[in-house]
């Protein structure tokens, strides 16, 4: 761009032009002209000099000048000058001689290199009026052009932005090519190297939680919620929602009239199968319409480990595991329990496995028959600590029992408790169990001396320690989920936290005194 042989007035139109086409500020173009002039200006009287080009923006001359500072002790020769010499012009330290120059007659290579700087400072601007123009609008659904469909990446024109969907992002086995018009979800909006980028998603829950939101007017003026969304993107889906209107069915305005409103969602996502859930506040209700179309049978909650135990009938037990796990791992995610499906027939076996487990060991532990060992665990005793614990008159309450019989329970429940105690401890100190791990609360005394057993003898051993491992060593012990098995493992693991946050204060404090 030849802009020494451009009229003053025809510059500035340049200008406007460029600034209208790119939907940014004139201010930048008019700037990046300057920025181009000046390169050029360096190139022809030396780039180590203050090179400065002003464009009038009314009238479009251009002025070109060479700017020397006034300083106490000159370092540069090429931008300073010393303060005697700056007293001829009636300068003073810290103001600038500004020499006047010749306007410059652009060569091709000038001319080519000016080209290059105004196109580029364009783009700049136009990528930071992108970024302010998107930044705000993550969460949102766009429409845009496949521009180019790659293995890696798909790139999407907006109009007036490019965007990008990265591979883990697009629904599994769609088939995009250019020209297709496509609908997603700004997922994230950040400066990047090459500058700022807009990424886009078709396979996260939102956008599926934003199509229903544009496609169900309840959703959108607040009268259902969506509550959670769980997708395997381009298979299978289940959304669970809530209406705040006893008399609006959530389920049916989701599904809309001869289903069009779900069918809407379901054509944008590639025939992906969608689930409309009722939500309940009870988790229990929740986790069994979650599995529908399962039936189930019955739900044991553990709401400390966070996991229900779901007995189906046998006929029902491929419908509510689903095709590779596919219902019980979306129940699941939807839900935020851990699922265990069982059936009935295997619920009963288990029951009576543990049953004879634990009959076995009250028959050991306290010398007892069959009978009353069968009687204890009917009554729920897990341990024989829980029957030490249990008042006289309580036990004795139990059919067949009577205050003589409750009584003898629990005197050798005690003994066999304090002595299983005393042989553990004497275990313990042989194995040289640290103290750090000895007094770890999470753990019973049995379950360290299991763990001692198998080389676990610190606390920072058991901090190494991944999930399956713990479960391995104490499952005798009770300790056969790996939920559970995680908690205990980033408790033992608190203490390297906090010695990192107790370094990074005392280097701190270091610091404020050096």
């Amino acid at each position: 761009m030849d802009t020494s042989s451009i009229p003053g007035l025809e510059l500035i139109q340049i200008a406007d032009v460029v600034a209208r086409e790119k939907s940014i500020d004139r201010e930048e173009v008019i700037m990046a002209m300057e920025e181009a002039i000046q390169k050029a200006g360096r190139s022809k009287y030396g780039q180590d000099r203050d090179i400065r080009a002003m464009i009038d923006r009314k009238q479009g001359s251009i002025t070109l000048e060479r700017w020397t500072e006034v300083v106490e002790i000159v370092e540069d020769e090429a931008t300073q000058m010393s303060v005697a010499e700056g007293a001829k012009y009636d300068l003073a330290i810290g103001e600038f001689h500004r020499q006047p120059l010749p306007p410059i007659e652009f060569g091709r290579i000038a001319a080519q290199t000016a080209k290059q700087v105004i196109s580029q400072k364009v783009r700049e601007a136009e990528r930071e009026r992108q970024f302010g123009e998107y930044e705000n609008r993550v969460g949102e659904i766009v429409v845009g052009t496949v521009k180019r469909a790659e293995s890696y990446s798909t790139t999407v024109d907006l109009g007036r932005a490019e965007a990008v969907i990265r591979r883990e992002e697009m629904i599994p086995r769609e088939m995009l090519k250019q020209g297709d018009r496509i609908r997603a979800y700004i997922q994230d909006v950040r400066r990047e190297v090459r500058g700022p980028q807009i990424f886009l998603s078709r396979g996260a829950n939102e956008f599926m939680a934003k199509l229903f939101t544009q496609e169900v007017p309840e959703i959108y003026d607040g009268i259902i919620e969506i509550k959670a969304v769980a997708r395997e993107p381009g298979s299978r889906a289940k959304i669970s929602v809530l209406s705040r209107d006893p008399s609006i069915d959530p389920v049916g305005a989701c599904v809309g009239l001869r289903g069009s409103r779900v069918q809407a969602v379901v054509t944008e996502l590639q025939g992906e199968k969608v689930e409309i859930i009722p939500y309940e506040e009870d988790p229990v209700a929740f986790v069994v319409n979650a599995l529908a179309p399962a039936e189930v049978a019955k739900v044991v909650m553990d709401e400390i480990a966070g996991r229900m135990e779901v007995v189906v009938p046998d006929d029902q037990l491929s419908l509510a595991i689903g095709r590779r796990g596919q219902n019980v791992r979306l129940a699941s995610q939807l839900t935020g329990w851990y699922i265990d499906i069982l059936t009935e027939a295997d619920e009963s076996e288990r029951r009576q496995e543990e049953f004879k487990n634990r009959s076995t060991r009250f028959m050991e532990a306290l010398n007892i028959d069959d009978v009353i060992a069968h009687l204890l665990v009917a009554e729920g005793f897990a341990s024989v600590e829980d029957i030490a614990e249990t008042p006289v008159d309580e036990l004795a309450q139990i059919q067949g029992f009577d205050e003589n019989i409750a009584a003898e329970l629990i005197n050798r429940s005690i003994e066999f408790v304090e002595a299983e105690a005393s042989r553990i401890e004497g275990e313990l100190a042989k194995l040289k169990v640290a103290d750090d791990l000895m007094s770890f609360e999470y753990l019973s005394m049995a379950m360290i001396l299991q763990l001692a057993n198998n080389g676990i003898l610190t606390r920072d051993d058991l901090a190494e320690l991944d999930s399956e491992e713990l479960v391995g060593f104490l499952k005798d012990e009770g300790i056969d989920d790996e939920t559970v098995a995680g908690d205990i493992i980033m408790a033992a693991r608190a203490h390297w936290f906090a010695d990192e946050d107790a370094s990074e204060v005392a280097d701190d404090a270091q610091g404020d005194t050096e």
